[in-house]
């Protein structure tokens, strides 16, 4: 039966996310009965109620549930190489560093006259991948000392978090209202993936960086058991963790392109897998990427419905969630 859990974990997560899917395209302003989202899935529904579910809501949904994905997987990767429980995306300063990147990026881009608005989409998730990879490489060097010690890597990368904060506040001021209203909101973890567009910016990213991560899942088991080992199993360590880092920056940075600074997600989902199925990242790694998926369009749903009409940002919901059990890790270590 052990052997059989994290399948059968997998069919659960699998089923609950098909009834939170239903959930979700029946949740907002629009109340639309269940026979005619059928109708609407098969083709034959109306034309208000086909734009309304194909073109606005299911988008949204499979936004939710890419990111959701990505998250899970860049903070498992982090939680690996760097042997720390508390690592994570957002708490380490890489969301902060993509924010950064794209706020600047639109504050420019509305402040020039190039014809990019069109793409602009499509440039966000490389925008935010740069600003990633830039507040990577500067947690890094600051937190490398005779290794990577992760006390340190922590620490470092809650004063970059800091220093990038700084920035985007300074950048958000000078902004005109209604964007510095968007950008707050935006920061905060909003689905703004109203369009089938935002979908085809991100899927790439994660249909083949998720893959691959699950391919490298060996050399993440081997992190865990310390340097040492890894060396000495023949392990090329800083290559290996390279690149693997780079990968997990690149899933944060393509998430928060499009949703914006969702925190806590990367750093929840890793621990409530590993306390179902086990640590062995062969068949974690799934099973993050599906329950990530499944907590983020929950979340979604929750952020449209509580304040129906009007929205909160997802992130709020998640952190809501996430918030408690990062005091509660810091507690128990």
């Amino acid at each position: 039966m052990r052997g059989k859990k994290p399948y059968f974990v997998m069919i659960v997560v699998v089923l609950l996310t098909i009834i939170s899917f239903f959930i979700s395209l029946n949740t907002g302003y629009i109340k639309i009965d269940w026979l005619d989202i059928f109708k609407v899935l098969v083709g034959a529904g109306t034309e208000q109620n086909q734009l309304i579910l194909i073109d606005f809501r299911l988008p949204r949904i499979i936004i939710a549930l890419l990111i959701g994905a990505g998250l899970a997987i860049s903070g498992a990767i982090l939680q690996s190489i760097t042997q720390n429980e508390l690592a994570d995306p957002s708490i380490l300063g890489i969301h902060s560093g993509a924010g950064l990147a794209v706020v600047l990026f639109i504050y420019f881009l509305r402040n020039t006259t190039l014809s990019l608005q069109p793409y602009s989409i499509f440039i966000m998730p490389f925008v935010a991948l740069v600003g990633a990879l830039l507040a990577a490489c500067i947690i890094y060097l600051l937190a490398w000392k005779n290794g990577l010690a992760p006390a340190r890597l922590l620490l470092v990368g809650i004063g970059i978090n800091a220093a990038f904060g700084a920035a985007l506040i300074i950048f958000q001021l000078r902004m005109h209202p209604n964007d510095f209203m968007q950008a707050t909101v935006w920061l905060s973890g909003d689905i703004q993936g109203t369009s089938w567009t935002y979908v085809v910016s991100l899927l790439p990213w994660i249909v083949i960086l998720i893959p691959y991560v699950i391919y490298k899942a060996r050399f993440l088991n081997i992190f865990l058991l310390g340097d040492q080992v890894a060396i000495g199993l023949g392990i090329n360590l800083e290559q290996e963790r390279t690149k693997l880092l780079f990968v997990s920056v690149a899933l944060a940075g393509a998430c928060v392109a499009v949703g914006g600074g969702i925190a806590f997600l990367g750093l929840i989902v890793p621990h409530l897998t590993k306390a179902l199925v086990g640590s062995n990242h062969h068949v974690s790694l799934p099973n993050m990427a599906l329950i990530g998926a499944l907590l983020l369009l929950i979340s979604d749903a929750i952020a449209r419905s509580i304040l129906a009409p009007s929205e909160i940002p997802v992130g709020l919901v998640v952190s809501c969630i996430g918030a408690p059990y990062f005091i509660y890790l810091l507690v128990r270590q």
